[in-house]
């Protein structure tokens, strides 16, 4: 039977961690007086352990054959390596603190995608109903913890966090294993794959995207607080943002079936070039604000299910994990790293205005690339990731 609650429950506390952490753990750091270089080195060893951990962790998986073993082994490290931001605020202490709890935090999601997809089988369209929990989870996280700081102390951002993290800890015990598929030989090679010219493309312009959002993730809350918005404010704008994706997911089955993945593609990098123009030149108006962040929707829910169509396409069989594997380490562990550390360095030497237009130039050159890289017939791309195939 399908551990449906169970895994739900797994990624509303994953989740919930994201919209607890991003938005306001920096907060925290700007409060204990840290530079936005350092904030910005500190976050970005996310990014960094989401390029070396997936990898490494899903290699041990593989050949020990203890996924939700290592899963459960990383929900305690992560708590314990986040227990260290209780005892130090010094920038050595609160690096390792994120280089532990990062590393571990990071091989958790691809082994539990694996694990639910597993369970599934046959239904696979039915991840998006259990998926829908982790991004109700940031909602309420986020939501719930920017009301709370308009009263409590930013300390309480840390207990709040370590909270939900102990709330992964228990999902994660009663989580069961599940079956592992049976093996597929492929005739394509993974380097001859990766030589194709769409797929270089693709694979660059995922990047370039997650660079053109470092900005976003690192310095968003504290740009909004700068700038005379109430942290019950900065709550809304980032579950707006997530809102906004909830309803591009349930429709990207209808969508998928009247444009191509390729023109989905096209259209999120040309939201992404307008919205971070708004986000640096135009925040002062909240309509602005408003309007830039439902264009997450596009920048990130119809970007992210279209990529990972593609890549299921192009990456079959055996080759489907090592694929998605890439697709994640360059797009939000690659690219996420870049953007969060540049942006570190010109929030403080050209401002807040010209770092979110860096970010447009990514976007910009990612559509540049997807544009002229990746010249296939319109509708070769396969169907969309987690689309309902009775839809």
């Amino acid at each position: 039977m399908l551990p449906y609650w169970r895994l739900s429950a797994y990624y509303f506390f994953y989740f919930a961690f994201v919209g607890a952490f991003s938005p306001y753990f920096t907060l925290y750091l700007q409060s204990i007086e840290l530079s936005a270089t350092d904030i910005a080195l500190l976050m970005s060893l996310m990014q960094l352990m989401r390029v070396l951990a997936p990898n490494l962790w899903g290699w041990l998986a593989e050949k020990l054959g203890l996924r939700i073993a290592i899963v459960r082994l990383s929900a305690l490290a992560s708590l314990a390596g986040f227990s260290v931001f209780f005892l130090t605020t010094d920038f050595a202490g609160l690096f390792a603190a994120m280089a532990l709890m990062a590393f571990f935090w990071s091989a958790a999601l691809p082994l539990i995608e694996g694990l639910t997809f597993a369970h599934l089988g046959d239904a696979a369209h039915r991840y998006g109903s259990i998926r829908v929990w982790g991004s109700v989870g940031f909602i309420i996280a986020v939501l719930g913890l920017g009301h709370a700081l308009d009263f409590l102390p930013i300390t309480a951002v840390l207990w709040v966090i370590a909270a939900i993290l102990g709330g992964i800890v228990l999902c994660g015990l009663v989580v069961p294993e599940a079956p592992r598929p049976p093996a597929h030989r492929q005739a394509a090679s993974f380097g001859d794959t990766l030589r194709r010219p769409e797929v270089q493309a693709l694979l660059g312009a995922c990047f370039l995207m997650s660079a053109a959002h470092g900005a976003l993730y690192v310095f968003y809350s504290i740009f909004l607080v700068d700038i005379g918005y109430d942290k019950a404010l900065v709550g809304w704008m980032w579950a707006l943002g997530v809102l906004a994706e909830i309803g591009v997911f349930m429709l990207m089955p209808r969508i998928g079936q009247r444009f191509s993945l390729r023109a989905i593609l096209l259209f999120a990098f040309a939201c992404a070039v307008v919205r971070f123009l708004m986000i640096g030149w135009g925040a002062g108006s909240l309509a602005v604000l408003v309007l830039a962040q439902l264009l997450h929707g596009a920048t990130f829910g119809a970007y992210h299910a279209a990529a990972i169509g593609v890549v299921n396409q192009w990456f079959p069989g055996a080759l489907q994990s090592r694929g998605q594997a890439l697709y994640g380490s360059l797009s939000f562990g690659a690219g996420g790293m870049l953007g969060g550390l540049l942006s570190g360095y010109t929030w403080e030497s050209l401002g807040a205005a010209w770092t979110y237009t860096i970010g447009s130039g990514f976007a910009l050159a990612g559509l540049a690339w997807l544009l002229f890289g990746w010249r296939g017939r319109d509708r070769d791309e396969g169907p969309v990731m987690g689309a309902d195939p009775s839809s």
